[in-house]
């Protein structure tokens, strides 16, 4: 009954004010870590950087992600969804800060693996609070919205790097990080804790008044709750605390190693690529301010990118439109590394971005939808985690390439042969979940 008018609410004011709350997070994160990709180049020619320092601090961040995600997904499986969001959101704003303190190379890694724990913490998060509110005939599209945010904060890491780091230094930035994460800190105090939360918990009575009060601001005429609520919403449902070793059982198995290797290779790739962006560009010899609106531009194509991506997932579903965006995502990879001039530089990185960022957002919708309630965050989180593995690989790796002479076309190729490995894992081991309510999702799940 709880769940039935849950998922009967009409789309408004609610959920884009949860899709901008949330949304405004995922921009500052995506700002904070595009922020570290700008301030690369100027902080190597400041600090007398070595490649492979420049790797490590794009890669220690990452480190912290992955145990940020791990820990936060078990959190808020156990002590509810808001409250990690609240306490995530505070611990990377607070740390950004500090790295406007660095007063060396060891400080900053320090620094920046704070940044990473908290920033990793929020995203997976996030996406499972988004999904347990959005109806299921626009969950995937709700989703992949909040990951466009993504994009909107590198094009505000961009103008920043553009317009402030040449006249102010690099410390600029960070200062400027703080301020709009500490905001999100506070509006969040006032978002409600998941309903579907709740009902793992028993805590049946709060789960009811959260649905009376979103069916007052939506306008919904309310009647009493009456008659009998379902064993889930009874909390009757046998009690699953959450464990890692669940994941790996035979129910879930397939899903979870799926999961992985998709996430383990868009991280990868990603963080491989985008990282060293600035820093590529400037190698083709370009100035550093010429190489920010290189970038700005190429960062224009992720917004289109998540809009079909947010059509398609709903129209064609999550599974196929992930495995086409991680194949072209392939395919402009290598034509990117390749490329011999300025105009087809900024051609395929632009549809780079379109497609790899694209990728991103559906594979924070199709992730949550893998598991049941009990271990949504979990499962989440774990997959998240392990995808930062290879975030911290790719970093340090492309450094050692850089290093010892490997050319680009070389390190692209790399780039696409990843994509396309993983693009082939989501077709032969993923399930269609679009158009089907999480708790139908958790029906299939136990047949």
């Amino acid at each position: 009954m709880i769940l039935e008018r849950l998922e009967k609410l009409p789309v408004g004011s609610f959920q884009y004010k949860l899709l901008a709350v949330t949304g405004l997070g995922w921009l500052f994160d995506s700002m904070d870590t595009g922020l570290i990709a700008f301030v690369l180049p100027v902080l190597a020619k400041d600090w007398s950087l070595t490649p492979a320092q420049m790797g490590w601090i794009g890669s220690i961040g990452l480190i912290g992600m992955a145990l940020g995600a791990v820990l936060a997904g078990t959190l808020a499986d156990r002590i509810g969804r808001k409250k990690v969001f609240s306490i995530t959101v505070l611990l990377y704003s607070l740390s950004t800060g500090m790295c406007a303190l660095s007063w060396s190379y060891e400080s900053l890694l320090f620094f920046r693996f704070l940044v990473g724990f908290g920033l990793g913490g929020e995203l997976p998060v996030a996406a499972t609070l988004m999904s347990e509110y959005a109806p299921s005939h626009l969950r995937g599209r709700f989703i992949v919205l909040l990951e466009s945010f993504w994009a909107l904060g590198w094009l505000v890491a961009a103008c920043i790097a553009y317009l402030l780091i040449p006249m102010f230094g690099w410390k600029i930035a960070f200062v400027i990080g703080t301020l709009p994460a500490l905001y999100v800190f506070l509006i969040r105090l006032h978002m409600p804790e998941s309903v579907r939360y709740l009902l793992s918990k028993n805590r049946v009575e709060e789960a009811k008044d959260i649905i009376l009060s979103l069916e007052k601001k939506l306008s919904v005429v309310s009647q009493p709750f009456e008659g009998e609520l379902t064993p889930v919403e009874k909390g009757q449902v046998k009690e699953e605390t959450p464990r890692f070793t669940k994941l790996w059982n035979r129910q879930f198995r397939m899903r979870t190693l799926m999961l992985w290797l998709a996430w383990f290779g868009i991280v990868f790739s990603y963080y491989g690529i985008f990282m060293w962006l600035p820093s590529i560009v400037f190698a083709q010899g370009f100035a550093v301010v010429k190489t920010f609106e290189y970038v700005l531009i190429m960062t224009l194509a992720q917004l289109p990118g998540y809009f079909a991506a947010a059509y398609l997932v709903d129209v064609i579903g999550r599974k196929y439109t992930l495995s086409l965006f991680l194949l072209m995502s392939g395919v402009c990879s290598f034509f990117f590394g390749n490329a011999s001039s300025s105009e087809t530089l900024l051609a395929w990185g632009a549809a780079m971005s379109f497609f790899n960022l694209g990728a991103w957002g559906v594979i924070y919708t199709y992730t949550p939808e893998q598991y049941p309630t009990s271990m949504r965050a979990l499962g989440s989180g774990w997959a998240a985690g392990f995808g930062r593995i290879g975030g911290m690989l790719a970093p340090m790796l492309v450094g050692v390439m850089i290093a010892s002479s490997f050319g680009m076309n070389t390190i692209f190729l790399m780039f696409a042969s990843v994509f396309v490995i993983i693009s082939a894992v989501v077709i032969a081991l993923g399930h269609e979940s679009k158009q089907k309510s999480l708790e139908e999702l958790e029906t299939v799940l136990d047949n």
